[in-house]
């Protein structure tokens, strides 16, 4: 399974009790569980540490932790001349969307970003639909990606995306060729910044606050869960593990 994080395992920025037992139980019954996020590598640690899981994909697929055996390591998809050349460029592009935009302001989360920048709209701010237009088209004009999740504007810079980087992971993690095996695995998300994953994955689920973004979604899940955030999250963890234990 790969699966966000925000508002799909979390709540007000802390992961449910229930999602944290249900990724425990996956992980106890031998299944493999990736997270693939927006947030930065930085903020990504100490969950990386204490949840079960194989991996954090951070920053829309750049940058990976890892934990072995109690300790965490990095990898990247760019090397560290690469990264810090597109360092100095987003921050200028930041820097222009914040005095172009106004009521913008960077993502508390900033300092833990090493390959991204991210624009608040919901989670301690909140921007209209056209402000969130506005900064998503002063970032392209910049020659930047740029998507929204359910609380940031990100954008960076580079060929990977949260499917692209999901390929890389289990390419270098699990020596696995997802796009050859995608019938095998699920994907649970809530927000247009899932689109690429819902557009690949036969099996991609929306928890039910993904409602928010129907509208701008593309791509659209195969499911709906009934509840939203880590309660939805709970109801595919049941369902794999029924059918994992199914004779």
């Amino acid at each position: 399974m790969f699966t966000d994080i925000d508002d799909t395992l979390t709540s007000d920025g802390a992961i449910t009790p229930d999602a944290l037992a249900a990724l425990h139980g996956l992980s106890a019954a031998g299944l493999t569980v990736i997270a693939v996020t927006g947030r930065p590598v930085g903020w990504s640690e100490p969950f990386a540490l204490s949840w079960p899981l194989r991996a954090i994909v951070a920053e829309n697929g750049a940058v990976a932790l890892l934990n072995q055996r109690g300790k965490l390591s990095k990898i990247y998809q760019q090397d560290e001349h690469r990264r810090a050349t597109n360092f100095a460029r987003l921050q200028r592009a930041a820097a222009r969307v914040l005095q172009e935009v106004p009521g913008t302001m960077l993502a508390r989360d900033s300092a833990g970003r090493e390959t991204d920048i991210a624009i608040d709209h919901s989670e301690f701010t909140h921007l209209s639909e056209a402000q969130i237009e506005q900064v998503v088209a002063v970032m392209q004009d910049e020659g930047r990606n740029a998507t929204v999740s359910s609380i940031h504007i990100n954008g960076w810079i580079g060929e990977h995306d949260k499917w692209q980087g999901a390929c890389w992971i289990a390419r270098e993690l699990l020596g696995r060729d997802l796009p050859a095996e995608i019938d095998r695995w699920v994907y649970v998300g809530d927000s247009t910044n899932d689109q690429r994953m819902f557009e690949h994955f036969p099996h991609s689920v929306g928890v039910a606050n993904i409602r928010r973004f129907e509208e701008q979604l593309r791509f659209k899940p195969r499911h709906v869960t009934l509840g939203e955030r880590g309660a939805g999250f709970v109801e595919v963890a049941q369902r794999l593990l029924a059918d994992h234990v199914r004779p």
